[in-house]
């Protein structure tokens, strides 16, 4: 195998401009759901409704998350992103209207609650479409050989933006207000927009362009579960992101815990993601590919611990680590899992296994977010934060045991043909 160039991807234009693009959905979605998280429990004062704003999302993004796959393996992604975007403004211009000083007086609260639950299921519409359009554009601009360590910059990069992202919502709802805090992020998704446009056309790679659409999703689904790796690697983390969703309860802990307002609250969600960000960016230069499967059986478990720490937590700070040390965990895992996606995924597939995936991971976070308020609302907060790290505990326990295919999974021949079929082409 090639000596590893930690800054390999950085090398290429195209994809630095997509990390810009990247980077400013990302800070924007990740402020835009924090704060809808801390003007819904304002409103409320129960975290039952903060769990509904997962359970709106997950709803669409769910039902059209095979359907959006197939959409992006017959289209041209670049256009189909930038359209995903200019919707996306629509979504972030109607809160910041919601929340103007004349509606806030004149609308009720179901009105207000109703109008932000409805832009948020629209946000999982278009969120179906992100992630497979997202996907899919950078194997069309890195080489195969380096995919690994694109991988690793395209995670740190979505990472880093939640880390200013949601300290940044923390810390401007306590200095501007909610109102004017989503006025930026309606700026941010425009020049996401603008920025865009510097990345050129694609060719579609799909050789079946006009394919039904119910045999395209079912060869797509059918791919999935025949890729032992993937399968595993995705169950492995949906688990332990549908039962360790504790972030999602951050505006609980914030408030009538821990005691320590919005900038307490904007700390608390950041720790994870600078965590993650840190680990991220030490794997550019400690690639993960060796033993791939027992890392992220390793990691996922410590995330289930450090979630456990965290509900059993009264102080602040303890807190603040147990969330650090989660996120840095889960680093580990988001790199080793998309290395694998990128270097098992034909290209022709991208967009309905990146759907897939969103349908196993992505949306569980939502889901998380809305177990996290049912338990808290049935059992408590604390102990229903600690109810999800032992799930994820039990979790790996069980993945470790019943596959030991996948405790053996190890990445190194996968990344060397890459680098023989670059070098022969």
């Amino acid at each position: 195998m090639a000596k590893n160039d930690p800054y390999a991807a950085l090398r290429i234009k195209e994809f630095n401009i997509f990390l810009l693009v990247r980077f400013a959905l990302v800070f924007g979605w990740s402020m835009q759901f924090v704060i809808i998280e801390w003007q819904v429990y304002a409103l409320t004062k129960d975290p039952l409704y903060i769990g509904l704003i997962g359970l709106m999302e997950i709803i669409p993004a769910l039902g059209m998350a095979l359907f959006a796959g197939h959409i992006v393996d017959q289209r041209e992604k670049r256009n189909l992103l930038a359209a995903c975007i200019a919707a996306f403004s629509l979504i972030s211009f109607g809160l910041f209207w919601l929340t103007t000083p004349k509606v806030i007086e004149t609308w009720s609260l179901n009105s207000m609650l109703y109008s932000i639950y409805a832009l948020v299921f629209f946000g999982g519409l278009l969120r179906s479409f992100f992630g497979p359009s997202i996907f899919s554009i950078v194997a069309l601009i890195v080489p195969k050989k380096i995919y690994p360590n694109a991988a690793t910059w395209n995670s740190s990069t979505w990472q880093m933006a939640r880390v200013l992202g949601v300290a940044f919502a923390g810390f401007s709802i306590s200095w501007i207000g909610v109102h004017w805090s989503l006025c930026i992020i309606f700026g941010l998704v425009l020049f996401s927009f603008v920025v865009l446009f510097q990345i050129e056309r694609k060719p579609i790679l799909n050789p079946k362009i006009g394919e039904p659409v119910i045999q395209s999703l079912k060869e797509g689904v059918n791919f999935v579960f025949k890729s032992k790796a993937i399968l595993g690697a995705l169950t492995l983390d949906m688990i332990s992101v549908l039962f360790g969703g504790a972030i999602a309860l951050a505006a609980v802990f914030a408030t009538d815990i821990l005691k320590v307002g919005p900038q307490g609250f904007g700390i608390l969600v950041a720790a994870p993601n600078v965590g993650a960000f840190l680990t991220m960016l030490i794997t550019a230069y400690i690639p993960i590919v060796r033993k791939a499967g027992i890392k992220l059986l390793v990691a996922v478990f410590g995330f289930g611990l450090c979630i456990i720490a965290f509900g059993l937590s009264s102080t602040f700070w303890i807190s603040v680590v147990a969330l650090f040390f989660s996120g840095v965990t889960d680093g580990v895992s988001m790199v080793i899992r998309q290395t694998i996606l990128q270097l098992k995924t034909p290209d022709h597939m991208r967009g309905r296994v990146s759907s897939v995936n969103s349908m196993f991971v992505g949306s569980s976070n939502e889901l998380g977010a809305f177990e996290s308020g049912l338990t808290a609302k049935l059992m408590g907060t604390a102990t229903a934060v600690v109810f999800g790290g032992t799930m994820t505990l039990i979790t790996v326990i069980t993945t470790a045991i019943v596959s030991p295919s996948f405790r053996k999974l190890d990445l190194t021949k996968d990344v060397e043909a890459h680098e023989k079929e670059e070098t022969t082409v």
